[in-house]
Protein backbone atom coordinates (compact mmCIF):
# COMPACT_ATOMS: atom_id res chain seq x y z
CA UNK A 1 0.00 0.00 0.00
CA UNK A 2 1.45 3.25 -0.81
CA UNK A 3 3.07 5.61 1.47
CA UNK A 4 0.69 8.65 2.37
CA UNK A 5 3.20 11.62 4.03
CA UNK A 6 2.19 13.31 7.22
CA UNK A 7 3.86 16.20 8.94
CA UNK A 8 5.87 14.49 11.70
CA UNK A 9 8.07 11.36 12.75
CA UNK A 10 8.91 11.36 16.17
CA UNK A 11 13.09 11.20 15.76
CA UNK A 12 15.02 10.17 18.49
CA UNK A 13 13.16 11.94 20.68
CA UNK A 14 11.41 14.66 19.20
CA UNK A 15 9.19 15.44 16.58
CA UNK A 16 10.87 16.50 13.16
CA UNK A 17 9.61 17.23 10.13
CA UNK A 18 8.75 14.09 7.68
CA UNK A 19 11.50 14.55 5.31
CA UNK A 20 14.60 14.95 7.60
CA UNK A 21 13.62 11.66 9.52
CA UNK A 22 16.48 9.94 7.72
CA UNK A 23 19.35 7.87 8.08
CA UNK A 24 22.93 7.35 6.72
CA UNK A 25 23.57 4.55 4.03
CA UNK A 26 25.93 2.83 6.07
CA UNK A 27 23.96 2.32 9.13
CA UNK A 28 24.14 -0.82 10.50
CA UNK A 29 20.44 -1.77 9.79
CA UNK A 30 20.86 -1.03 6.28
CA UNK A 31 23.66 -4.12 6.13
CA UNK A 32 22.62 -6.55 8.79
CA UNK A 33 18.98 -5.99 9.51
CA UNK A 34 18.69 -5.21 13.02
CA UNK A 35 15.78 -3.56 13.38
CA UNK A 36 12.68 -4.34 15.80
CA UNK A 37 9.27 -2.78 15.12
CA UNK A 38 5.36 -2.57 15.64
CA UNK A 39 2.34 -2.41 13.86
CA UNK A 40 -0.10 -0.67 15.60
CA UNK A 41 -3.99 0.09 14.63
CA UNK A 42 -5.76 3.04 15.82
CA UNK A 43 -9.44 3.34 14.96
CA UNK A 44 -11.84 7.05 15.15
CA UNK A 45 -14.32 6.25 17.56
CA UNK A 46 -16.65 8.73 19.58
CA UNK A 47 -14.24 9.49 22.47
CA UNK A 48 -11.71 10.32 20.07
CA UNK A 49 -8.82 8.40 18.18
CA UNK A 50 -8.45 5.54 19.85
CA UNK A 51 -4.72 3.04 19.97
CA UNK A 52 -5.52 -0.21 20.01
CA UNK A 53 -3.56 -1.85 22.44
CA UNK A 54 -0.74 0.51 22.47
CA UNK A 55 1.00 -0.79 25.88
CA UNK A 56 0.88 -4.51 24.75
CA UNK A 57 2.40 -3.19 21.45
CA UNK A 58 5.23 -0.89 22.60
CA UNK A 59 6.02 -3.95 25.52
CA UNK A 60 6.65 -6.60 22.71
CA UNK A 61 8.68 -4.27 20.87
CA UNK A 62 10.91 -3.29 23.94
CA UNK A 63 10.69 -7.74 24.87
CA UNK A 64 11.84 -7.64 21.09
CA UNK A 65 14.92 -5.47 21.33
CA UNK A 66 15.62 -6.96 24.54
CA UNK A 67 16.25 -10.81 22.46
CA UNK A 68 18.51 -9.35 20.43
CA UNK A 69 20.64 -7.51 23.30
CA UNK A 70 19.17 -3.90 22.09
CA UNK A 71 18.46 -1.56 25.33
CA UNK A 72 16.09 0.96 24.36
CA UNK A 73 17.11 4.63 25.49
CA UNK A 74 13.65 4.87 26.29
CA UNK A 75 11.52 3.69 29.13
CA UNK A 76 7.95 1.67 27.87
CA UNK A 77 6.31 4.49 29.59
CA UNK A 78 8.25 7.01 27.14
CA UNK A 79 7.20 5.22 23.98
CA UNK A 80 3.96 4.91 24.97
CA UNK A 81 3.61 9.04 25.51
CA UNK A 82 5.98 9.20 21.88
CA UNK A 83 3.24 7.45 19.97
CA UNK A 84 0.61 9.26 21.21
CA UNK A 85 2.32 12.87 20.45
CA UNK A 86 2.78 12.10 17.08
CA UNK A 87 -1.03 10.60 16.37
CA UNK A 88 -2.02 14.19 17.66
CA UNK A 89 0.76 15.68 15.83
CA UNK A 90 -0.46 14.15 12.56
CA UNK A 91 -3.88 14.79 13.79
CA UNK A 92 -4.79 11.31 12.55
CA UNK A 93 -8.42 10.10 13.35
CA UNK A 94 -7.63 6.59 12.27
CA UNK A 95 -4.67 4.66 10.66
CA UNK A 96 -1.64 2.89 10.88
CA UNK A 97 1.37 3.63 13.41
CA UNK A 98 4.85 2.32 12.75
CA UNK A 99 7.62 2.56 15.82
CA UNK A 100 10.68 1.30 14.88
CA UNK A 101 14.34 0.77 16.24
CA UNK A 102 17.19 0.02 14.90
CA UNK A 103 20.87 -0.19 14.86
CA UNK A 104 22.53 3.44 13.48
CA UNK A 105 25.99 4.62 11.99
CA UNK A 106 29.38 3.99 14.08
CA UNK A 107 30.96 0.91 13.07
CA UNK A 108 30.86 -1.72 10.54
CA UNK A 109 31.06 -5.47 10.85
CA UNK A 110 28.07 -7.96 12.28
CA UNK A 111 28.66 -7.19 16.02
CA UNK A 112 26.21 -4.58 16.03
CA UNK A 113 26.82 -3.18 19.86
CA UNK A 114 29.22 -0.32 19.00
CA UNK A 115 26.33 0.91 16.99
CA UNK A 116 23.31 3.42 18.60
CA UNK A 117 20.30 2.73 18.97
CA UNK A 118 17.69 4.78 17.00
CA UNK A 119 13.66 5.33 17.81
CA UNK A 120 11.45 6.83 14.71
CA UNK A 121 7.70 6.73 15.13
CA UNK A 122 5.69 7.35 11.74
CA UNK A 123 2.00 7.26 11.33
CA UNK A 124 0.14 6.88 7.84
CA UNK A 125 -3.71 6.48 6.41
CA UNK A 126 -3.63 2.67 5.39
CA UNK A 127 -7.15 0.48 4.72
CA UNK A 128 -7.79 -2.77 4.47
CA UNK A 129 -4.82 -4.75 4.27
CA UNK A 130 -5.94 -7.79 1.87
CA UNK A 131 -8.76 -5.35 0.63
CA UNK A 132 -12.41 -4.44 2.15
CA UNK A 133 -13.89 -7.24 -0.31
CA UNK A 134 -12.22 -9.74 1.46
CA UNK A 135 -13.09 -8.73 5.01
CA UNK A 136 -16.73 -10.65 4.05
CA UNK A 137 -16.33 -12.72 1.26
CA UNK A 138 -12.41 -14.16 2.23
CA UNK A 139 -9.20 -14.12 0.58
CA UNK A 140 -7.58 -16.98 -2.13
CA UNK A 141 -4.12 -18.70 -0.29
CA UNK A 142 -1.71 -21.45 -0.67
CA UNK A 143 0.47 -23.49 1.40
CA UNK A 144 3.95 -22.31 0.46
CA UNK A 145 7.43 -24.02 0.17
CA UNK A 146 8.89 -21.99 2.57
CA UNK A 147 9.27 -22.86 5.79
CA UNK A 148 9.03 -20.54 9.59
CA UNK A 149 12.55 -20.78 10.76
CA UNK A 150 13.25 -23.86 13.13
CA UNK A 151 14.19 -22.86 16.86
CA UNK A 152 17.51 -21.94 17.64
CA UNK A 153 18.04 -20.03 14.01
CA UNK A 154 16.02 -16.85 14.27
CA UNK A 155 13.94 -16.02 16.76
CA UNK A 156 9.89 -16.09 16.25
CA UNK A 157 8.96 -14.35 19.49
CA UNK A 158 10.93 -11.15 18.17
CA UNK A 159 9.31 -9.03 16.00
CA UNK A 160 12.44 -8.56 13.98
CA UNK A 161 13.54 -6.81 10.47
CA UNK A 162 15.50 -9.34 9.84
CA UNK A 163 12.80 -12.22 10.05
CA UNK A 164 10.60 -10.49 7.68
CA UNK A 165 12.89 -11.56 4.46
CA UNK A 166 11.23 -15.41 5.29
CA UNK A 167 7.85 -13.12 5.29
CA UNK A 168 8.81 -11.48 1.87
CA UNK A 169 9.35 -14.93 0.28
CA UNK A 170 5.93 -16.55 1.40
CA UNK A 171 4.47 -13.07 0.07
CA UNK A 172 5.96 -12.77 -3.86
CA UNK A 173 5.68 -17.12 -4.23
CA UNK A 174 2.05 -16.53 -3.05
CA UNK A 175 1.31 -13.46 -5.24
CA UNK A 176 3.71 -14.70 -8.12
CA UNK A 177 1.27 -17.87 -8.45
CA UNK A 178 -2.22 -15.81 -8.11
CA UNK A 179 -2.95 -16.03 -4.11
CA UNK A 180 -3.54 -13.35 -2.10
CA UNK A 181 -1.38 -14.81 1.01
CA UNK A 182 0.57 -17.94 1.87
CA UNK A 183 0.83 -19.88 5.14
CA UNK A 184 4.24 -21.57 6.04
CA UNK A 185 4.51 -24.25 7.50
CA UNK A 186 7.27 -24.92 10.57
CA UNK A 187 10.06 -26.92 10.59
CA UNK A 188 8.25 -29.99 11.47
CA UNK A 189 5.68 -29.53 8.58
CA UNK A 190 3.05 -28.47 10.85
CA UNK A 191 1.00 -25.08 10.00
CA UNK A 192 2.37 -21.82 11.30
CA UNK A 193 1.32 -18.97 10.19
CA UNK A 194 0.62 -16.49 7.01
CA UNK A 195 3.64 -14.10 5.94
CA UNK A 196 2.37 -11.52 8.30
CA UNK A 197 -0.43 -12.60 10.11
CA UNK A 198 -1.32 -16.03 12.95
CA UNK A 199 -4.06 -18.20 11.54
CA UNK A 200 -7.54 -19.90 12.83
CA UNK A 201 -9.12 -22.86 12.15
CA UNK A 202 -12.58 -23.88 12.69
CA UNK A 203 -13.70 -27.44 12.97
CA UNK A 204 -17.16 -28.63 14.38
CA UNK A 205 -17.77 -25.53 16.34
CA UNK A 206 -14.36 -25.36 17.97
CA UNK A 207 -11.64 -22.93 17.17
CA UNK A 208 -7.88 -24.09 16.75
CA UNK A 209 -4.74 -22.13 16.33
CA UNK A 210 -1.20 -23.23 16.21
CA UNK A 211 0.49 -22.99 19.35
CA UNK A 212 4.14 -20.39 20.58
CA UNK A 213 6.11 -23.44 19.31
CA UNK A 214 5.21 -23.66 15.58
CA UNK A 215 7.41 -20.54 15.42
CA UNK A 216 4.70 -17.98 15.43
CA UNK A 217 5.13 -14.55 16.41
CA UNK A 218 2.39 -14.61 19.19
CA UNK A 219 0.34 -11.58 17.86
CA UNK A 220 -1.72 -9.08 19.68
CA UNK A 221 -4.80 -9.26 17.60
CA UNK A 222 -4.28 -13.45 17.64
CA UNK A 223 -4.50 -13.16 21.86
CA UNK A 224 -7.22 -10.71 21.52
CA UNK A 225 -9.33 -12.85 19.34
CA UNK A 226 -9.05 -15.75 21.53
CA UNK A 227 -10.22 -13.44 24.43
CA UNK A 228 -13.34 -12.62 22.34
CA UNK A 229 -13.88 -16.16 21.43
CA UNK A 230 -14.12 -16.84 25.10
CA UNK A 231 -16.32 -14.19 25.68
CA UNK A 232 -18.54 -15.54 23.13
CA UNK A 233 -18.38 -19.00 24.92
CA UNK A 234 -16.17 -20.59 21.74
CA UNK A 235 -13.77 -23.21 22.97
CA UNK A 236 -10.28 -22.06 21.68
CA UNK A 237 -7.04 -25.16 21.05
CA UNK A 238 -3.68 -23.60 20.50
CA UNK A 239 -2.75 -26.85 19.19
CA UNK A 240 -0.54 -27.94 16.80
CA UNK A 241 -2.34 -28.39 13.27
CA UNK A 242 -0.96 -30.53 10.55
CA UNK A 243 -1.30 -29.10 7.07
CA UNK A 244 -3.98 -31.69 6.13
CA UNK A 245 -6.96 -29.94 8.60
CA UNK A 246 -6.79 -26.99 6.48
CA UNK A 247 -8.25 -28.67 3.42
CA UNK A 248 -11.63 -30.02 5.66
CA UNK A 249 -11.72 -26.72 7.85
CA UNK A 250 -14.93 -25.35 8.27
CA UNK A 251 -14.00 -22.49 8.27
CA UNK A 252 -10.13 -20.63 8.67
CA UNK A 253 -9.21 -16.46 8.85
CA UNK A 254 -6.15 -14.66 9.78
CA UNK A 255 -5.75 -12.28 12.19
CA UNK A 256 -3.10 -9.20 12.88
CA UNK A 257 -2.55 -5.31 13.08
CA UNK A 258 -2.88 -5.41 9.29
CA UNK A 259 -5.18 -8.00 8.43
CA UNK A 260 -7.23 -7.06 11.30
CA UNK A 261 -9.71 -10.61 11.09
CA UNK A 262 -9.88 -11.74 7.38
CA UNK A 263 -11.85 -14.94 6.47
CA UNK A 264 -9.80 -17.36 4.17
CA UNK A 265 -11.92 -18.82 1.25
CA UNK A 266 -9.64 -21.41 -0.61
CA UNK A 267 -6.31 -23.19 0.51
CA UNK A 268 -4.28 -24.54 -2.47
CA UNK A 269 -7.72 -24.39 -4.88
CA UNK A 270 -9.75 -26.43 -2.14
CA UNK A 271 -13.28 -24.02 -0.71
CA UNK A 272 -12.84 -23.57 2.68
CA UNK A 273 -16.56 -24.24 4.07
CA UNK A 274 -19.16 -22.43 1.91
CA UNK A 275 -16.19 -20.46 0.03
CA UNK A 276 -17.17 -17.47 1.81
CA UNK A 277 -16.60 -15.86 5.83
CA UNK A 278 -18.60 -18.27 7.73
CA UNK A 279 -20.45 -18.17 10.76
CA UNK A 280 -17.66 -17.95 13.61
CA UNK A 281 -15.15 -15.75 11.74
CA UNK A 282 -18.24 -13.17 10.92
CA UNK A 283 -18.86 -13.17 14.56
CA UNK A 284 -15.84 -12.56 16.09
CA UNK A 285 -14.77 -10.27 13.34
CA UNK A 286 -18.29 -8.15 14.09
CA UNK A 287 -17.00 -8.03 17.61
CA UNK A 288 -13.80 -6.91 17.24
CA UNK A 289 -14.93 -4.09 14.87
CA UNK A 290 -17.30 -3.24 17.64
CA UNK A 291 -14.74 -2.69 19.94
CA UNK A 292 -12.47 -1.31 18.04
CA UNK A 293 -14.58 1.28 16.73
CA UNK A 294 -16.12 2.48 19.76
CA UNK A 295 -19.30 1.24 19.18
CA UNK A 296 -19.68 -1.90 21.86
CA UNK A 297 -18.11 -1.46 25.94
CA UNK A 298 -14.82 -1.48 26.09
CA UNK A 299 -14.57 -4.25 28.98
CA UNK A 300 -10.89 -5.84 28.60
CA UNK A 301 -9.26 -2.11 27.93
CA UNK A 302 -8.17 -2.45 24.64
CA UNK A 303 -8.39 1.04 23.80
CA UNK A 304 -6.21 4.00 24.69
CA UNK A 305 -6.91 7.29 23.54
CA UNK A 306 -4.42 10.05 21.95
CA UNK A 307 -5.95 12.62 23.34
CA UNK A 308 -4.81 11.44 26.92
Amino acid sequence: MPITKMDYIWFNGELVEWDKATLHVLSHVVHYGTSFFEGIRCYETPMGTAIFRLTPHMRRLVDSARIYRTEIPYSLAQLVAAVKETVRANRLRAGYIRPVVYRGYGEIGVNPLGNPVEVAIATIEWGKYLGAEAMEQGVDVCVSSWSRFAPNTLPAMAKAGANYMNSQLIKMEALANGYSEGIALDHNGQVSEGSGENLFLVRDGVVYTPPAGSSILSGITRDTVISLLGDMGVEVRQQVIPREMLYVADELFFTGTAAEVSPIRSVDRMTVGAGRRGPITGEVQAAFFAVVEGKREDTHGWLEYAGE
